[in-house]
């Protein structure tokens, strides 16, 4: 009897032991709120690096270039490459976007040797891209507006115009004139010598107007453009992504 009564007892205090243990099924354990996962944040300073170093060019901006190999109205064709060098460093607030020694890459857009009575030649250039000292290079749309060789204009539509007249031509007319006043002063004296004037002279101004006109541009011609589109670059010269 005695050895029951102790069995009973410690069935009850180990009942009251796990009972104790046991959570209230009233309450809730606590909550651990994770922790924050770190992120990488930009400055404000480093965001506005970023922005100073992407600057758009505007249209208008002018472009100095000399070209590397010549161009010619005559030896050359519409669709014919050509290149130039920056001769000048662009600048917009005060930065390099586009520096000495760049690329301009484009293709000859028409080329016209007209007979001398028929007008003037003329050469149409089109500037495609800008290749920067870096590799990058960036697609642009420009118009020629100014050439820095004697003898050519350049009109409102990027055409390049070449010399009415030469030199050249003034001396072939002179010889014509001279010649036929030789002749016909060999023929007829005072006379004869100033129609044979005349007529040499006639000779030579037929031959001069029926002939074809050409203009070249040598290596090394200073070319003056104007984008027509607005470019971004980055600040110290290169492609802006």
């Amino acid at each position: 009897m005695k050895r029951f009564l102790l069995l009973a007892c410690l069935l009850a205090t180990s009942t009251m032991l796990l009972a104790q243990e046991k959570p209230s099924a009233g309450l809730k354990t606590r909550d651990v709120a994770p922790a924050p996962v770190a992120t990488s944040n930009v400055t404000s300073n480093e965001t506005a690096v970023a922005s100073e170093q992407k600057l758009q060019l505007p249209t208008g901006t002018a472009v100095k270039m000399r070209l590397v190999e010549a161009i010619s109205s005559d030896g050359n064709k519409a669709g014919d490459s050509f290149s130039g060098r920056v001769s000048e460093a662009v600048m917009l607030d005060g930065r390099t976007v586009i520096p000495v020694g760049a690329t301009i890459e484009g293709r000859v857009a028409r080329v016209s040797s007209p007979r001398r009575i028929k007008g003037r030649p003329e050469i149409s250039l089109h500037p495609e891209s800008v290749t920067f000292p870096d590799g990058n290079s960036l697609n642009m749309s420009a118009v020629i507006v100014d050439s820095q060789m004697n003898g050519t204009s350049v009109n409102d539509e990027g055409q390049i115009k070449g010399s009415g007249h030469t030199r050249g031509d003034l001396i072939e007319m002179g010889a014509g004139a001279g010649g036929g006043m030789t002749i016909g002063a060999l023929a007829g004296g005072a006379k004869g010598a100033f129609i044979g004037a005349a007529i040499g002279g006639g000779a030579a101004v037929v031959h001069w107007l029926t002939k074809y006109h050409s203009t070249e541009l040598p290596a090394g011609t200073e070319l003056v453009m104007e984008i027509s589109s607005p470019m971004t670059l980055s600040a110290g010269g290169g492609a802006g992504r």
